[in-house]
């Protein structure tokens, strides 16, 4: 087997400025941010291991590469999924409100819980077509070479999820005094019982969805409708975090909630707003192994 030789500093430099970006696509296909890691890591060692000096763009030889070790890791998971017990939910990431990328409107969209649910519609290509073109900026002619494609067959691929995504994705919309506004009227309703607040706030139709993974108790079908997800805030959830910390975060691009037990934490809130700005979505997170990664942690 060919192996190349050791890689130089700039080498090393310049895989290192893609990081970030390989990250986030890599996170937007998998849902996970340590799955993303490992593709990136992957990556990595892939390109080491080959001919570098043959790779005319070395930026997009490393998109097509992780773009291509994602859709294997995601057609394995989502063999994987169809065991899976009770609702899945993405993997939160904890951004730091110092991060540039936040201030981006558009990039606080595409990496939201609800942008990433969304793209759980989309079949594999669909979802890496889409975001390479629509997120990551790809002509049609690169996307069809990452994706060993035609033109054609991309533009197909990027309609079909552009149509199954549809306007929905917006819904991060709300103003951050809105997203606080929420937090704490359901803070209240979960420490005090007292639902008036997040009534008001709720879509009738909202929808509470937890993922505990067969790993930790969660509910196992989604609540729907404001008033049972209200009873259920105000009474089964005051049971379980009546003695929890809350710590409020940044969780993909929005306020969020850790909710904290003798400083570990063992769920992360987030929510989606519908086009009214009212909560279409409450999202808990409760799978132990989807909240290891809640540090600092800035995808791009």
């Amino acid at each position: 087997m060919y192996r190349s030789t050791e890689l130089t500093s700039a080498e090393i430099a310049a895989f290192e400025n893609m990081r970030p970006r390989l990250a986030g696509l890599a996170y937007r296909i998998l849902g996970s941010l340590s799955d993303a890691e490992d593709a990136v890591q992957d990556t990595f060692l892939k390109w080491a291991a080959t001919e570098r000096a043959a790779i005319a763009n070395t930026n997009g030889w490393l998109v097509t590469a992780c773009t291509r070790r994602c859709l294997d890791m995601r057609r394995t998971g989502d063999r994987a999924r169809v065991d899976y017990v009770g609702a899945w939910l993405p993997e939160p990431i904890q951004l730091s409100s110092e991060s540039d990328a936040e201030k981006d409107a558009e990039l606080t969209s595409n990496r939201s819980m609800a942008f990433l649910m969304m793209l759980e519609r989309l079949t594999p290509k669909e979802r890496a077509a889409f975001l390479l073109h629509d997120i990551f900026e790809l002509s049609h002619a690169d996307v069809a070479e990452t994706l060993d494609t035609s033109e054609a067959s991309s533009r197909k691929l990027v309609s079909r999820a552009r149509g199954n995504v549809g306007r929905a994705v917006v819904r991060h919309s709300a103003t951050p005094d809105r997203q606080m506004a929420f937090l704490s009227a359901f803070k209240t309703a979960v420490t005090e019982g007292r639902i008036d607040d997040l009534s008001r706030l709720l879509a009738e139709d909202a929808r509470l969805s937890a993922d505990g993974g067969g790993k930790v108790p969660a509910i196992l079908q989604s609540i729907e409708g404001s008033v049972p997800v209200c009873a259920f805030a105000s009474s089964d959830l005051r049971t379980y975090w009546a003695d929890h910390d809350w710590v409020l975060v940044n969780l993909n691009g929005m306020h969020g909630a850790l909710i904290k037990y003798e400083g570990r934490t063992t769920a992360a809130l987030s929510f989606a707003f519908d086009d009214d700005a009212k909560i279409r979505d409450i999202y808990i997170v409760r799978n132990p192994d989807k909240l290891a990664h809640l540090d600092a942690v800035h995808i791009h």
